[in-house]
């Protein structure tokens, strides 16, 4: 049995992680090259990708970074390819892109709600306002295209080469909203028209679950493991009211802080869970322990 800080290091390995230029999708292409693994920057802002890979080699870590569609079969496939000619392997997928409607003052003041993580352009014009009952065909349509389709499409794709060299862990980012129903009286403000956080994020977020143990079961034996991870909200320079009505509905009392997934993150990557398939590690702060 190797020693205890051992069994999280991950040397010779390579990860890639979609979305990897967003809030959450950074610390975590960090927090794997810093266990020891290579690391594909994969997402759509080209450009962000590039700089982080960038500070990442700097810094003397193995990375690289990959503009990536995830929406987009032939992109997903030339991003894997990408990961293959680099590094010859591809050994753990961190599925992070995904369209999410933010409620933070940058998200606002853009006026569009739909924040880009890697996957394709935001679906726009995408105001707060939708209400189920008129919510657009199209804008569901166009969510599940990346959210969900996305994801089988990565997943795929990065399970062939996870075949041919007999081992791959993926993880699969969901939400506390893939658990429970959205509280909208957090997005409600005085004064203001009603705004909503959509019904294609927790109908896409619960899908990622479902996936996820379709894929635990079906490579049963394949020494492939698939878990998700499911964050609460991250305090990403939200105002006082929403931060504080929020935080009075988690059990720690507070949003998290971006690094407080990074543990959980590679927990699941590295041979710590090694006896762990098909499980939702949710990250919540107590928020779902009601």
């Amino acid at each position: 049995m190797p020693d205890l800080p051992d069994i999280f290091r991950l040397d010779g390995r390579t990860a890639v992680v979609t979305g990897g230029a967003g809030l959450l999708g950074t610390e975590f292409c960090r927090t794997l090259a810093q266990a020891g693994a290579s690391v594909v920057v994969a997402d759509l802002d080209g450009e962000r990708a590039s700089q982080l890979a960038h500070e990442m080699t700097a810094a003397g870590q193995q990375a690289l970074a990959v503009r990536t569609d995830v929406s987009t079969q032939e992109s997903v496939q030339a991003m894997v390819d990408a990961c293959l000619n680099a590094f010859g392997r591809l050994d753990i997928l961190v599925n992070s892109a995904a369209l999410d409607p933010k409620f933070d003052p940058q998200s606002v003041k853009q006026g569009i709600g739909e924040q880009r993580k890697g996957a394709s352009p935001p679906l726009s014009p995408t105001p707060y306002s939708l209400t189920f009952e008129n919510y657009p065909l199209d804008l569901w349509n166009q969510a599940l295209a990346v959210n969900l389709t996305g994801m089988f499409l990565c997943c795929q794709a990065a399970a062939r080469p996870m075949l041919a060299q007999g081992s791959g862990v993926i993880i699969n980012l969901s939400s506390i909203y893939g658990l429970a129903g959205p509280d909208q009286r957090l997005y409600e403000r005085e004064g203001q028209p009603p705004q909503y956080k959509p019904v294609y994020y927790s109908v896409t977020k619960a899908g990622v679950i479902g996936l996820t143990r379709y894929l635990a079961t079906y490579y049963a034996g394949k020494n492939i493991r698939a878990n998700t991870l499911s964050p609460g909200g991250v305090f990403n320079g939200h105002d006082d009211e929403f931060v504080q009505a929020y935080s009075a509905r988690a059990a720690l009392g507070r949003m998290a802080y971006k690094d407080d997934m990074n543990g959980a993150l590679l927990f699941l990557a590295s041979d710590a869970s090694k006896y762990m398939t098909g499980a939702n590690l949710v990250v919540d702060g107590g928020w779902t322990a009601w």
